[in-house]
């Protein structure tokens, strides 16, 4: 039996996952410095963006993502699905004249803000709740529409009086959810899930001329991602599997989406499949006081430099967007002790065991080595004269007994848990260490150029290596 309507449970276990959701939702909605005439804001939405199949042969992009990850139900579960897509509303300004008439115009200024043309986001989603039995053999497939439609508002101005009115504009979206699992061979009831969100929209481009991307966005599932919970049981993280589900983990087939376990850490009964790659467990960092929409950027960074736009720049971002005109507000009213928690935050501390040096911490005397044998300072890390023992083109570091340094030759085995996606192209490969550097932390990292990389002697000349910690790399033998 199929059903479309979350229990309260089921909602109050997706509400924490949402947070991190509406970040992939939102991502690059609306950059920094928040106005639409911007550059970067006439080139937008790049994640999870499926276009209808007639334009998708006129472009790289894609009307379907597929995931595929396991699951360990118990009996009697059920699957509960979220697809949550901004549907890209196209949105014109228009002046009211004297007559009573309307007239679209480039711009409406107020006191406050100027409004202009502008494609908002409107959050979509949809529900489906399947017993997981349910799903073996052909599954459950959820067909869904938006229709086309038309909205208004009036546009008053200080005063109350109507100067205008801006118009909404929807276009047709349709789509379809189809849910499958297969049981694995093995001696546990382990399923293979399978959720595929497909845009079966009907839109070509007029007059069978190839459109630009700006006339099929309205027609897109614009950031899509899913939300799948179990009622009884667990998913397996795709990142880190127990030894005995690595293969098949292998085998599945994620396409333009990647799950990862969501929700509380510590529970595996929720993921997330995201167009943008993230670990398992994310989660929204505490500090951050509102969404700023634009997350390659630093909060901090991102908050003094909106404050400091000019009147005129913040009424055209307020006219821009209600999110943009948000951040605006945030910025403005942001007190001292909350930027300062946007300075810097310390997530975990590194335990550190056995007997305490013989000195104390700024002591004068030698210092003590680290768990990787690299004799360490006892000055404190704020002290100038901490630098002065370490040396990085002559420091060595033991791993696995043998002693590296600038010149050592090294495997490199990118840790799964503290790298990214461009790391792990560079696993098995062998590289070269140009130096061993020390942090603040007392933690070290070797720099390295990867043999065989025509760039090396440039990267070699500005100083531009690529970081691994020591339990990231197996010695190699040294050329003779």
């Amino acid at each position: 039996m199929t059903v479309t309507a979350f229990t309260p449970a089921t909602e109050e276990r997706f509400a924490l996952a949402r947070q991190v959701a509406d970040a992939v939702l939102f991502e690059g909605y609306v950059l920094y410095p928040y106005r639409a005439s911007a550059a970067k804001n006439r080139l937008r939405w790049q994640f999870g963006v499926l276009v209808p199949p007639a334009w998708g042969a006129e472009c790289e992009e894609h009307e379907f993502q597929h995931t595929e990850c396991l699951m360990e139900p118990r009996t009697g579960a059920t699957l509960s699905v979220e697809l949550r897509f901004l549907h890209a509303r196209r949105r014109t300004v228009q002046r009211l004249h004297p007559d009573g008439g309307f007239e679209t115009v480039p711009e409406l200024r107020l006191e406050d803000r100027v409004l202009v043309p502008w494609d908002e986001g409107a959050e979509e989603h949809v529900e489906v709740v399947a017993a997981v039995d349910d799903l073996l053999g052909d599954g459950v497939t959820t067909p869904f529409t938006r229709p086309a439609r038309e909205e208004m508002e009036p546009v008053l101005d200080a005063s109350g009086r109507t100067v205008g009115r801006l118009v909404r504009r929807y276009e047709r979206v349709d789509g379809v959810v189809r849910l499958s699992a297969r049981e694995l061979d093995g001696p546990y009831r382990t399923l293979r899930l399978t959720a595929v969100v497909e845009n079966t929209s009907t839109w070509t481009p007029p007059d069978g001329r190839t459109a630009d991307r700006d006339a099929a966005l309205p027609h897109c599932l614009v950031a899509a991602h899913t939300l799948m919970g179990l009622s009884s049981g667990s998913f397996l993280s795709m990142t880190d599997p127990p030894e005995w589900a690595r293969g098949a983990v292998a085998a599945c087939r994620n396409l333009h989406t990647w799950p990862v376990l969501a929700g509380e850490p510590g529970r595996a009964d929720l993921v997330l499949s995201s167009p943008i790659i993230l670990e398992d467990h994310p989660a929204i960092a505490p500090e951050s006081p509102g969404a700023l929409y634009d997350a390659t950027e630093i909060d901090e960074i991102l908050a003094l430099r909106t404050a400091a736009l000019t009147d005129e720049e913040k009424r055209e971002a307020r006219g821009t967007d209600e999110r943009a005109a948000a951040v605006i507000d945030l910025a403005d009213s942001m007190p001292p002790e909350v930027l300062e928690r946007l300075h810097g935050a310390v997530r975990g501390l590194r335990e550190v065991t056995g007997s305490a040096p013989a000195n104390p911490v700024g002591a004068a005397g030698p210092g003590f080595p680290d768990e990787f044998g690299v004799q360490r300072q006892d000055t404190p890390w704020w002290d100038p004269a901490s630098d002065a023992g370490f040396d990085p083109a002559r420091d060595r570091v033991v791993v696995e007994g043998r002693s590296l340094g600038a010149g050592s030759r090294v495997l490199l085995r990118p840790g799964l848990r503290r790298t990214d996606a461009q790391d792990l192209f560079l696993q098995g490969r062998s590289a070269k260490v140009e130096a061993v550097l020390h942090d603040v932390d007392g933690a070290v990292h070797l720099a390295v150029t990867v043999e065989g990389d025509p760039g090396a002697d440039i990267r070699r000349e500005q100083g531009r290596y690529l970081y691994f910690q020591p339990d990231e790399v197996t010695p190699l033998e040294d050329p003779v």
